[in-house]
């Protein structure tokens, strides 16, 4: 199997260095656009980076070796759970990635006590082993219909799919969506474009695949079937300025890091931190502060991804 991924090339050339320099001016010298929060809708927890699987593109670099995130654990999730109460904060939904999820021994637990709050739950994951393992205690769950499972398929082909993910890894995927499905548990499932494929082109594909699988997924639902652009923070991309929102007609509002955050417990630090989006876990601009309400201040748009996923991709991690 070839050593590079199918979702590797972006076509550009490399970043220009003098850009996303400064948290208030671009290289030109123009004011850098920046979102202010709207309210917390959403908050993600990074349960971890540690995976089952060393995908060859993962943003966030996970793997079976990888703990530059560590395990966050039951308390940790319930004093941010507390918080929301206490700040009166509009979440109604909190949503699980890693790494794996299903590899933090907490993570059952964890998805109880959510549940119990009353508020929706996401669950990132790919499926397999890690999550197989907890099947009967995911068939105790109460409320069930308040959880999601969103899983990766980084495309509708075998082949594609397992350059991307390693080997062995496109059965068990399917295998783990089918007993999701069996089992009357909500799926999505997460995609990513292809280079020389369009997105009529790719939802063709997943359709078939679901409906060959008699999978309850509605392919044409973006928070269904979500296509994200591929992201290499090497490649040239334009900054985003205050004058963009209009010129591209887009809301600050509707960019991720108006409505949500992210909790990350990075190795060597004593308490978890909110990240201001799940694509930043580790660069120290985009931390926060160690609480919800210290989170809350708006964001300087100074890195390649919130240019080329969030307001030139129009993607968002939330459905």
């Amino acid at each position: 199997m070839s050593e590079t991924s199918p979702f590797s090339v972006i076509n550009a050339p490399p970043l220009d260095p003098k850009k996303f320099l400064d948290q208030d001016l671009t290289a030109k010298g123009e004011t850098r656009a920046r979102v202010a929060m709207t309210g917390l809708h959403t908050l993600w927890i990074n349960t971890g980076t540690l995976c089952n699987l060393a995908c060859k593109n993962c943003y966030i670099e996970s793997s079976p070796t990888n703990d530059a995130l560590v395990y966050i654990t039951l308390a940790e999730v319930e004093t941010f759970l507390d918080e929301i109460v206490a700040e009166n904060l509009s979440t109604r939904e909190i949503a699980f990635t890693g790494g794996e999820p299903f590899m933090n021994k907490d993570m059952m637990a964890i998805l109880r006590l959510c549940l119990s709050r009353g508020f929706e739950v996401l669950v990132l994951t790919n499926a397999m082993r890690p999550m197989r393992r907890f099947e009967s205690e995911l068939l105790t769950l109460e409320d069930r219909s308040r959880l999601t499972f969103r899983v990766s398929l980084d495309h509708f082909t075998k082949v594609i799919h397992e350059a991307e993910r390693g080997p062995n890894s496109w059965d068990k995927a399917l295998d783990g969506i089918d007993w999701l499905s069996a089992n009357g548990f909500n799926i999505s499932v997460a995609g990513r474009h292809l280079a020389g494929e369009n997105e009529t082109q790719a939802r063709a594909g997943y359709r078939a695949l679901f409906a060959d699988r008699n999978w309850a997924i509605e392919v044409d639902d973006p928070s269904q079937l979500m296509l994200f652009p591929e992201m290499d923070a090497q490649a040239d991309i334009a900054e985003i300025t205050d004058a963009c929102w209009s010129i591209l007609n887009v809301d600050p509002a509707s960019i991720m890091c108006a409505s949500s955050r992210m909790v990350v417990k990075r190795k060597g630090e004593s308490t978890p931190r909110v990240a201001a989006c799940t694509l930043l876990p580790y660069d120290p601009q985009f931390d926060m502060g160690g609480t919800l309400k210290e989170a809350s201040q708006s964001v300087a748009l100074n890195h390649p991804h919130c240019a080329r996923f969030c307001v030139l991709g129009g993607a968002s991690c939330s459905a």
